[in-house]
């Protein structure tokens, strides 16, 4: 798969993500950037997760429909066009981060994937539906992962 270059002004690959954005601070999604998706792409998918949860990799944000012609997201905004899923609080849209206190930093990944066509993803999609999905449908991906500790 292509590659997306993916950042954010609020911290850099593999630094700590402000407590602003997790769930005991602000709870405000981080600012986002990305670079153009190839040719043929109809719509960027943006999944942050958890691969470290006590009960296994948590989605604490999806959203599909995003449109092909955005190059980011401002802090505490929806991507342009976009659909926010259901995440692993069962909430709508973003909920930070909030590992367990005395964790080592957990992994927070955001990863942006452009496909060709709008994908059929469930409403509460778990972080392994959305990467078999993208894994048969994605032409190109971004990765941007944050840290977080309490």
């Amino acid at each position: 798969m292509a590659g997306i270059e993916l950042h954010s002004t609020a911290f850099n690959d593999r630094t700590p993500i402000p407590g602003r954005y997790a769930l005991d601070g602000e709870n405000i999604s981080p600012p986002l950037t990305w670079s153009a998706p190839p040719k043929g792409t109809t719509e960027l998918v943006l999944l942050c997760e958890d691969p470290d949860a006590p009960s296994g990799t948590f989605v604490h944000w999806l959203v599909t429909g995003i449109e092909p012609e955005s190059r980011g997201v401002a802090a505490g905004e929806l991507p342009d066009g976009g659909t926010a899923h259901l995440n692993g609080f069962g909430d709508r849209g973003w909920d930070g981060p909030q590992p367990p206190v005395g964790d080592r930093p957990h992994r927070y990944r955001f990863r942006l994937y452009a496909v060709p066509e709008p994908v059929p993803l469930p409403e509460a999609a778990t972080a392994g539906q959305v990467h078999r999905t993208m894994s048969q449908h994605g032409l190109a991906s971004g990765l941007l992962t944050g840290l977080h500790q309490r």
